[in-house]
């Protein structure tokens, strides 16, 4: 199948479209969407990875000091923070949040789309398996089926309360590290699922 429209010969929009959410789209969300593109780069034209913040100001500049810690992705000073809206989360097929709080955020913009897209990272990065994919080959399709299985198993994986990242404002080099260090160990599990086909 390919990647234009046969019509006009222009490209087809990706068919599997992932949102990052974090409070202002400044720290967490942007790093969490840059290293999932990193990843996905060989499907960009299937996935498209995007992101948003729940208190974001829009079009507000990403401060260059936001990234001077070492361990931290510098390019997502590029970033330009856009505020979450139930536009954004209706035309995404997943989801994900820094934290819990961003995950009941986009249920309570949009409540029909999220419930069964919306996660929060670690959530998603713990209740993901390459299983639910196994023989799909399409990247999107793959994806579909690694969201709607990971729904299934939300309510039968039992509580757990460490599905957060901390926001790294305001804190140590240390605590700073954490927040890196939980973003791509689930980056990487989510990464690992997605490319098992």
């Amino acid at each position: 199948m390919s990647d234009s429209d046969s019509h006009t010969g222009a490209p087809r929009p990706p068919r599997f479209r992932v949102l990052t959410v974090c409070t202002g789209n400044i720290y967490r969300s942007p790093f969490m969407e840059q290293l999932l593109r990193a990843g996905l780069a060989s499907q960009q034209e299937t996935i498209h990875v995007s992101s948003a913040g729940t208190a974001a100001v829009p079009d507000a500049p990403v401060s260059d000091a936001a990234y001077s810690v070492d361990g931290w992705v510098t390019d997502v000073s590029a970033t330009i923070p856009r505020r979450l809206t139930a536009g954004l989360i209706d035309a995404s097929d997943l989801v994900l949040g820094a934290s819990t709080e961003h995950r009941e955020a986009a249920v309570r913009l949009s409540p029909v789309r999220a419930l069964t897209r919306a996660f929060s990272l670690r959530e998603f990065a713990r209740l993901v398996s390459a299983e639910d994919g196994a023989g799909v080959v399409d990247p999107a399709a793959r994806f579909t089926a690694l969201v709607k299985g990971a729904a299934a198993r939300r309510g039968t994986a039992g509580a757990h309360g460490d599905d957060d990242v901390a926001d790294p404002l305001g804190a140590s080099a240390a605590e700073v590290h954490t927040c890196v260090a939980r973003i791509e160990e689930s980056v990487a599990r989510i990464l690992a699922a997605v490319r098992a086909g």
